[in-house]
């Protein structure tokens, strides 16, 4: 299957908490999205991976992704050397994505910076003809993004472009809150963590307000960029 985007996270939820909005309105403009996730996210306070595995496929479903997968990379261990990236080069040549999105490229989670540069040094790879790989049983042809774009997480980094998700953003806390282990729930015996709490959920929404403001329209999800943003003429931008 081709996608046109592929979005990579470090965790079940990076994806969902930075860009779902973005990725709800592109499935409805028709394109084909998928999502992988580095770790099961097995470190985490709340839940355990089993939780989290079932958790992601329901979210999934809410935003109507065509796949998802689980690379099962050691959460918080997780490296950027060749072994980590040569499994991510086997996603995008298998998926052949005209955009990846990936984790911020600086964030409270350590893993959220690595897998950010992980994903990016793995999508200029994967371009590289030499580089050789096999996907069950098959050899893969190189192939690399044209795009490579960082969603926004913990912190509150300045967005090179700001995505109108006017009309989705009820869909993205929807997908979120399929990850029932993780986020505000009053009557959760879990620890509280920093993202489950009240003032966290309501920050997505916040968050989303204000990106929307700043660009004239109800909603907003920022992302940056690794080189210039192309343009046509002066009438594509708004």
């Amino acid at each position: 299957m081709k996608l046109d985007i592929l979005a990579f996270g470090a965790h079940p939820d990076d994806v969902e908490l930075g860009c779902g909005a973005t990725i709800a309105k592109e499935i409805a403009l028709g394109k084909k999205v998928g999502i992988v996730d580095l770790t099961r996210g097995e470190l985490g306070t709340r839940g355990s991976a089993e939780i989290r595995d079932e958790e992601a496929a329901a979210a999934a479903k809410i935003l109507g992704v065509s796949i998802r997968e689980n690379l099962r990379f050691r959460d918080g261990f997780f490296v950027n050397d060749e072994k980590h990236q040569l499994e991510i080069i086997k996603m995008i040549r298998k998926y052949r994505p005209e955009i990846v999105l990936c984790n911020a490229i600086d964030d409270r989670h350590i893993d959220h910076g690595k897998g950010s540069k992980l994903v990016s040094d793995a999508c200029f790879l994967s371009g590289l003809r030499r580089i050789e790989t096999e996907l069950d049983g098959e050899s893969q042809e190189a192939w690399r993004p044209k795009l490579v774009y960082h969603y926004i997480q913990w912190k509150n980094i300045e967005p090179d472009f700001v995505v109108d998700v006017t009309g989705f953003v009820e869909k993205k806390i929807a997908a979120i809150m399929a990850y029932g282990s993780q986020f505000y729930e009053p009557n959760s015996n879990e620890p509280i963590t920093p993202i489950a709490t009240k003032n966290f959920l309501d920050s997505l929404h916040y968050r989303s307000q204000d990106l929307g403001r700043l660009i004239g329209t109800d909603f907003g999800e920022g992302f940056t960029v690794e080189r210039y943003v192309a343009v046509n003429s002066l009438a594509d931008l708004k």
